[in-house]
């Protein structure tokens, strides 16, 4: 694949013209367009899949009945991101869902990822890659993609030392930036408590009871703070 030259930040995406629609997640930039039918869901794949500005394999479409979610990521040599391409794309499939009649609802979309805490990383990750069935992430000697684009992705992330008093495995949630502050309180409500939000409006560590830990992530947060990608 050529280099990819026109590489943005989500920051970049959120605050770019008429992609009010989507919202930059772990893996892209996603959103869901409310149908009636599982019919009417398989129109708009169709007429999604025969937009000009398409390309083989690109966007991601998970048909239910009551809508389509679509991801948009440019994936490269060296590259696993987002592009103006991206948003022209976005762009392009707004348009059309209107033309359809069809509603967004972005506030329904997430990632979750697997983060595996890890020592040597080297020696762990081919277990991972093998038990899953999963690839390599051409731009990160950290994480596991599922080929089939199904499965939650996995992250290694290394540890200085042995942690044998906590866990060393936990989720990552990745959520639309105006959405984080009400699953962080759902999940407080639930009896949840919070371990740090020292890297807000990044993400927030949270832990349920019993002291397990899940992360509350967003991306591109398009408010004040620039030092948010």
């Amino acid at each position: 694949m050529n280099a990819i030259t026109d590489r943005i930040k989500a920051r970049t995406f959120h605050l770019a013209g008429g992609t009010e629609d989507w919202r930059v997640v772990g893996e892209g930039a996603c959103t869901c367009f409310r149908t009636d039918s599982l019919a009417a869901a398989a129109r708009f794949a169709q007429a999604v899949a025969e937009l000009p500005g398409g390309s083989p394999g690109r966007p991601d479409l998970d048909l239910r009945a009551d809508g389509v979610t679509v991801r948009l990521i440019t994936v490269g040599d060296g590259y696993y991101g987002l592009t103006e391409r991206d948003v022209e794309l976005a762009r392009e499939i707004s348009a059309l869902a209107g033309r359809m009649g069809l509603t967004a609802d972005p506030a329904v979309v997430q990632t979750v990822q697997v983060t595996v805490d890890a020592l040597v990383t080297a020696e762990c990750l081919p277990f991972w890659r093998a038990v899953l069935d999963y690839r390599d992430r051409g731009d990160s000697e950290e994480d596991l993609l599922d080929p089939r684009r199904r499965g939650a992705p996995f992250y290694f992330q290394a540890m200085a030392e042995p942690r044998p008093q906590r866990n060393r495995l936990h989720v990552d949630v990745w959520v639309p930036h105006d959405g984080a502050g009400a699953r962080i309180a759902a999940a407080l409500a639930a009896g949840g408590t919070l371990v740090s939000d020292a890297h807000a409006p990044g993400h927030w560590v949270l832990a349920d009871p019993e002291g397990n830990e899940v992360c509350v992530g967003v991306a591109g947060w398009p408010g004040p703070d620039a030092g948010v990608s």
